[in-house]
């Protein structure tokens, strides 16, 4: 199935059942039907053609969720950003995905507009204004489009091996490679998990995870999968105004990363069993500590605790029945339905239970490589037990129990989980030695009880500079997305080197673990 079917299918069984509920906006699936129709025809009559791909450059808003569902009505590609990222990273996504279009809100379009002067590629601009305050040159009003009812046709939008998502995610060079997923990746993963979590369309399902973040994208595709009702909100800033939208909605289903389990957990005015309706609680970008699952099970009586695993190279990985917490605390579970999940030594050889070595996944879920990077490509799928098919090496070290339940121990590469997010080092350090008061500059993750792992910036201030922590920060939140910028910064007068004169991440940890 293609996932524009799941809103058409939907559309059809449910036309007046509300699908969406955003801010005061509440849409049915019939009207998101009907809104996404006249995007998709209005994007093909400026020119969009079968496989170009388009930028939804938006926050977690209604009109998001129409373009995401238009693009691909239109037989493009839709490639997801967040709406904090910077200019000079949004050109290098632009124009390494030669992008056709992008679709933004009023907000956002004068950073869209710096980036699309580098990315030669972008012919067609499209913004939500819906305050009315008018947009700049050369964008198409959203709103305009909407009102449009003369029914223009839809060109034909493909099968479901194309491709479907390009999701960008951080790379170890420190530019972002395009995760490509076809549409049948992308159901193979959607109807797997909708399927351990038992969604139906009675699930009320709350979102406020970024649908630039394949986690709180697949949250729209799933519910509209299976019929389900979606309340969408911007973000987690205000915890006890989410817990009441909770409350007045009902909701099933509530999606969350260990952080937010946190915030939660510090919130003195919960009481237990405050949310009778609430179904399950999932959580994936880090595993949760056991103490946090015991904490949550007390606070949600109600509700089930899905602790997973995943990487947007195939969205999901693993999950933990929820009958296996008491019994397996600190596991990320087994293998999503219809999916293989196993452990390899550097030969590629399978390791019996308690080796460390590194995650594979085999399965339908797995992407097709990284766009226009094939050395990526090569390093990441490798050929799998049948000469047809590519596996995926995660990159993160696991082991196995005796009954092939899955414990994370730790990231082969340098990439740093953060909130849910993978954050490249060396993205960060581009952006600090752009600081001229800064000589030389590391960036680690360190343990933090509420992200996992923190970012932390250890800085060499060049001669007779004097940078402040408050210079460092203020310098990485100009450049980077709110989850890169570093939570700790720390001063030092040299750092550890390798023979070959460079820095050593090896040895710089070993002094941090230390208290040097």
């Amino acid at each position: 199935m293609r996932v524009e079917d799941y809103l058409r299918a939907n559309a059809r069984r449910y036309r007046d059942k509300e699908a969406l509920i955003a801010g005061p906006v509440r849409l049915t699936y019939g009207e998101i039907d009907a809104a996404s129709d006249r995007l998709a025809a209005a994007m093909a009559q400026a020119g969009l053609k079968r496989h170009d791909r388009v930028v939804v450059f938006m926050d977690n808003c209604w009109q998001a969720v129409v373009a995401i569902f238009a693009v691909q009505k239109a037989g493009a590609v839709v490639s997801p950003v967040n709406p904090s990222t910077k200019a000079d990273k949004l050109a290098y996504i632009l124009d390494n995905a030669g992008a056709a279009g992008i679709i933004t809100q009023a907000r956002l379009t004068r950073t869209a507009d710096q980036a699309a002067e580098q990315a030669p590629s972008v012919t067609l601009k499209i913004a939500s204004d819906e305050k009315g305050q008018g947009l700049p040159a050369g964008y198409l009003t959203l709103e305009e489009i909407l009102d449009d009812d003369r029914g223009l046709e839809l060109p034909f939008a493909g099968i479901v091996t194309d491709l479907a998502m390009l999701v960008y995610t951080s790379g170890s060079t420190g530019f972002p490679k395009g995760v490509m997923m076809t549409h049948q990746n992308v159901d193979a993963a959607a109807g797997a998990i909708t399927t351990y979590l038992e969604n139906t369309a009675d699930d009320v399902i709350l979102n406020v995870l970024p649908i630039s973040f394949d986690y709180g994208l697949y949250q729209i595709l799933m519910a509209f999968r299976v019929g389900a009702t979606l309340v969408l909100e911007k973000s987690f800033a205000f915890p006890q105004v989410i817990l009441d939208r909770m409350t007045e909605e009902k909701v099933t289903g509530f999606p969350i990363v260990p952080t937010m389990a946190a915030l939660i957990l510090r919130m003195k005015s919960l009481e237990a069993g405050s949310f009778p309706h609430l179904r399950y609680i999932s959580s994936t970008g880090a595993a949760f500590a056991p103490a946090v699952i015991q904490q949550m099970r007390t606070l949600f009586p109600g509700a089930q605790v899905y602790s997973m695993y995943g990487l947007t190279e195939c969205k999901r990985c693993t999950w933990l029945p929820p009958s296996e917490l008491d019994r397996r605390p600190g596991s990320v579970g087994i293998a999503i339905p219809g999916t293989e999940a196993y452990v390899v030594d550097d030969d590629g050889q399978r390791l019996p239970a308690g080796k460390v070595g590194e995650l594979v996944i085999r399965g339908p879920h797995v992407m097709k490589g990284y766009w226009h990077n094939e050395e990526a490509t090569d390093k990441a799928l490798k050929t799998g037990i049948y000469p047809w098919e590519k596996v995926l090496y995660t990159g993160d070290l696991f082991h196995a129990d005796e009954d092939g339940f899955l414990y994370f121990v730790g990231r082969k590469d340098d990439i740093i989980k953060t909130r849910g997010e993978k954050v490249s080092p060396k993205e960060v350090e581009n952006v600090l030695y752009a600081m001229p008061e800064i000589s030389e500059a590391a960036v680690l993750g360190v343990t933090d009880t509420v992200l996992g792992s923190a970012i932390k910036a250890i800085i060499v201030a060049a001669p007779g500079a004097q940078p402040t922590e408050k210079d460092v920060l203020r310098h990485c939140a100009r450049h980077l997305e709110d989850f890169m910028v570093p939570k700790q910064v720390e001063f030092r007068d040299s750092m550890p080197k390798t023979d070959s004169g460079k820095i050593s991440r090896r040895l710089l940890q070993e002094t941090l673990e230390a208290g040097e």
